[in-house]
C-alpha cells in the first residue's frame, strides 16, 4: 500500500514474507497465491506491497536468470503486488525446525553475505516498480558478538566498502538507488543505535544505513526519540522501519506471570531477553536463560524478542511494546519524513505463539497479516497521511 506524506512524499507500506517458508522461486510464487493476496482481498486494495525474503537458492536463481526476475515481476503484477524492499537478513533455513543462532551465519565477515547482498540488490532494482524512488534492503547488524573479533571487524569493515562501492555502481547503472540497513538486534555485534552509529557514520547515507525495528528498539529499552535524534545528529539514515512488537512482561517473576510466559519458550528462534536497569538492561541470551532458576532477577519488567501482532496485544499478565512502534512511527513520519519511506510489518512468529494463539490454517493467517496492516494503516491516518490508490 502506498501513503502520500503531507510533504509530498510517498510512504510504502509492506508486509514481510519471511512469516513464510519458502527456500526456492517456486516456493515463492506459491506464497504469494497462497498468503499475499489473500491478504491484500482482505484489505479491500488494488495493490499490496510485500518485503520479499529471498533465500539464498532463491537469490542466485534470480541474480543468474534476468528472465527469470522479468517472469517474478510480472507474476507480482498480476496478483496486485509490488516490492519495494527486500529482507536479506536470514541467508536461508529461516524455518528450519531449530534456527536460533544459525540466523547470524554468514555473517559479515564472510565474503559470501556480500554476493548474497549485492545479488539481491541488482534483483530488487530491476523489481521497482517504475514510479518508485528506490529500494531497501535489510541485513544482520554484522553478526552474533560471542563470536566476533577484531579480524572479523576488520573483514566485516573492509566488506561494507565493497558493498558501498557495488551499490553506487549500481545505482549508476539502474538509475534509481537500493540503500542497504544494518538491522540493530540484541546479543548482535551492532546491539543498539550508538553502535550503528559507530559503524555507519561518515558512510553514504544514500547506499548505507540503519533498518530500525522496533521490537528489536523495545528489547534494548532504547526510547524512540532519542534514538532518532542520536542517529540524525550523526547523518545516519534510517533506510527501512520493521514495524514490530516485543513480549512485554511487567512481573516477570510473579506465579501468574510464570505459565503464561513459559508458553512462549519455543525451539525454532532466538528470544533475547532484557530486565530493565540503569545504565543497561541486564541481559540473557534467550528466555529459556532468562527464567530459569540462574536467570535474570525479575525485580523489573523484561522484554522479550518474541514478535507479537501489532493490533493485539498478549493475553494478560503479558502486554507488548506498542508504544514504543507508534513513538517511533511518530518521530519517523513527522514533517518531514527523514527520507524513511519504506514501513515493513514484520511479524515472522505467528507459527511460533503460543499454540492456543497462533493462527489454524492459511486463512487464519491472512486474516491476522491484514489485521496489523490495517492497524498500521490507521496509524499512518492518525499522523496526517492520506492513502494513495495511484
Amino acid at each position: 500500500m502506498r501513503f502520500r506524506h503531507p510533504d509530498g512524499s510517498t510512504v510504502h507500506l509492506s508486509y514481510c514474507t519471511n512469516v513464510h517458508a519458502a527456500e526456492s522461486l517456486d516456493g515463492i510464487l506459491a506464497q504469494l497465491d497462497r498468503h499475499a493476496v489473500p491478504v491484500r482481498q482482505r484489505l479491500g486494495v488494488d495493490r499490496l506491497g510485500v518485503g520479499l525474503w529471498i533465500p539464498r537458492q532463491a537469490a542466485g536463481e534470480l541474480a543468474g536468470d534476468p528472465s527469470a526476475v522479468a517472469g517474478l515481476r510480472r507474476a507480482l503484477t498480476t496478483r496486485g503486488l509490488e516490492v519495494v524492499s527486500l529482507n536479506a537478513f536470514p541467508y536461508q533455513g529461516f524455518h528450519a525446525a531449530r534456527v536460533k543462532r544459525d540466523v547470524y551465519v554468514p555473517d559479515w565477515a564472510d565474503p559470501v553475505r556480500l554476493r548474497y547482498t549485492l545479488d539481491l540488490a541488482r534483483v530488487l532494482s530491476r523489481l521497482l516498480p517504475d514510479d518508485t524512488a528506490r529500494g531497501s534492503i535489510s541485513t544482520l547488524p554484522l553478526g552474533w558478538r560471542a563470536w566476533w573479533s577484531p579480524q572479523r571487524q576488520t573483514a566485516a569493515e573492509a566488506a561494507l566498502d565493497r558493498l558501498a562501492a557495488g551499490l553506487s555502481r549500481l545505482a549508476a547503472e539502474e538509475g534509481r538507488p537500493v540503500r542497504v540497513g544494518f538491522e540493530p538486534e540484541p546479543g548482535c555485534v551492532v546491539e543498539r543505535t550508538e553502535h550503528a552509529v559507530e559503524l555507519l557514520a561518515g558512510r553514504d547515507p544514500e547506499v548505507l544505513g540503519i533498518c530500525l525495528d522496533t521490537c528489536h528498539l523495545a528489547v534494548a529499552f532504547e526510547e524512540p526519540a532519542a534514538a532518532l535524534r542520536r542517529l540524525a545528529a550523526a547523518g545516519v539514515s534510517v533506510v527501512k522501519l520493521q514495524a514490530s512488537c516485543a513480549l512485554h512482561v511487567p512481573r516477570p517473576r510473579s506465579a501468574e506471570t510464570a505459565p503464561v510466559l513459559a508458553a512462549f519458550d519455543e525451539p525454532r528462534f532466538l528470544h533475547q531477553t532484557r530486565e530493565s536497569a540503569s545504565p543497561l538492561p541486564l541481559a540473557a541470551d534467550d528466555l529459556d536463560e532468562a527464567i530459569g532458576p540462574d536467570g535474570l532477577p525479575g525485580r523489573a519488567p523484561w522484554r522479550v524478542h518474541f514478535h507479537v501482532p501489532l493490533h493485539a496485544a498478549p493475553r494478560p499478565p503479558l502486554g507488548s511494546t506498542r508504544q514504543v512502534l507508534e513513538a517511533t512511527l511518530a518521530g519517523l513520519l513527522g514533517a518531514p519524513t527523514a527520507g524513511t519511506d519504506h514501513i515493513e510489518v514484520e511479524t515472522y512468529t505467528w507459527n511460533v505463539l503460543p499454540s492456543d494463539q497462533r493462527p489454524a490454517g492459511p486463512s487464519a493467517l491472512a486474516a491476522g497479516i491484514a489485521a496489523e496492516l490495517d492497524w498500521t494503516r490507521g496509524e499512518f491516518l492518525g499522523l496526517g497521511l492520506k492513502e494513495d490508490d495511484r
